[in-house]
């Protein structure tokens, strides 16, 4: 299972989980509390339920790089093109616009 903190403007907004069973995303509790909380798409307007889906996301499909910043980071890992979470993962930590993505540091999980 792969999992990455999803920031909106320097904060922590939700989580995104690649699963078996395909993707989730949800909004932190904390997020939603916030006075001035934005949605990070407004295709993912701010709920509490989950979304889920069977493929990644459209939106944070849009965040991976195409063209030559694409063939970048395929050429210097071994990461599948099909692998769009692996992808998100490596290339999204500092996005354009207000929305980044950061692994989930998995010993944190391990330890909780």
């Amino acid at each position: 299972m792969k999992q990455a903190e999803i920031y909106y403007k320097s904060i922590l907004a939700g989580i995104l989980t690649e699963g078996d069973e395909g993707y989730e995303f949800y909004y932190l509790p904390e997020y939603l509390a916030l006075e001035n909380a934005k949605p990070v798409s407004l295709t993912m307007p701010l709920q509490e339920k989950i979304y889920k889906s069977s493929v990644l996301f459209p939106f944070f499909d849009g965040l991976i790089p195409e063209g030559w910043l694409l063939d970048v980071a395929l050429r210097n890992t071994d990461i599948s093109i099909l692998d769009r979470m692996s992808l998100l993962l490596l290339c999204c930590n500092d996005c354009i616009g207000a929305v980044s993505v950061k692994p989930v540091n998995e010993e944190e999980i391990n330890n909780v």
